[in-house]
């Protein structure tokens, strides 16, 4: 079991909340971690590089001069290549650099960053995350109050509500709803700013969901 330790919005602890690891994968497995960032990444690619190959380029396709004779080095057409505005020897063409990967290593994946994050400290559990009206001010004490001095995650049920608002005009920190967390995400951030009770009902839909597979998997 992992210790979490939980904070009110002034930035004192008020107590911990225990994470079973088997819930979030039992290890953090970094092979699998780095093949979920490298196809996240991959693809949010356009692919939609291109450059003209000889063939497209609008030179003429005669000799400049013959091949003998005038000292100087031999010559094929003006489109080639080797000359200045001419067509590229291997053109890039429009491409896919989409990576698929299976459902249940996408979701392995994304409960091992909250684990990996568990582990090192990084997740910083709120117990009420509660704003009256909008305030990057006061979010940004917040920030301040938790040590949080990288970049930083900001998960919550929603992203129309106050705390939403108060945190997106802030540099270095994003925010998403907790039910979409992804590695991807969660690997490029230092830490995970978190409402315990929103933490707590993640973890339970990550247990019902196994509970589900296993008895489904059963089933067949």
């Amino acid at each position: 079991m992992i210790d979490i330790t939980v904070h009110n919005q002034a930035g004192k602890e008020i107590g911990t909340i225990q994470v079973d690891e088997q819930q979030l994968g039992g290890e953090v497995r970094h092979a699998l971690l780095k093949q979920a960032y490298v196809r996240y990444h991959a693809n949010r690619r356009q692919g939609s590089a291109k450059t003209k190959s000889r063939a497209e380029t609008s030179y003429s396709t005669r000799k400049l001069y013959k091949q003998k004779g005038t000292g100087n080095a031999r010559r094929g057409p003006a489109g080639t290549n080797i000359m200045r505005h001419g067509g590229h020897g291997f053109a890039k063409r429009p491409r896919s650099f989409r990576q698929d990967m299976p459902a249940k290593m996408r979701s392995l994946a994304n409960r091992n960053a909250v684990l990996a994050k568990a582990i090192d400290g990084e997740i910083k559990l709120v117990d009420k995350l509660d704003f009256k009206k909008p305030s990057t001010k006061t979010f940004s004490t917040l920030l301040g109050s938790l040590k949080i001095d990288r970049t930083c995650l900001v998960a919550l049920p929603s992203t129309a509500g106050n705390e939403a608002v108060s945190a997106r005009n802030l540099e270095h920190v994003s925010v998403t709803q907790i039910d979409r967390l992804n590695a991807f995400d969660l690997l490029n951030h230092r830490y995970l700013l978190v409402d315990k009770d929103a933490f707590q009902a993640y973890l339970g839909r990550v247990t019902s969901d196994e509970l589900a597979k296993a008895k489904q998997e059963a089933s067949k």
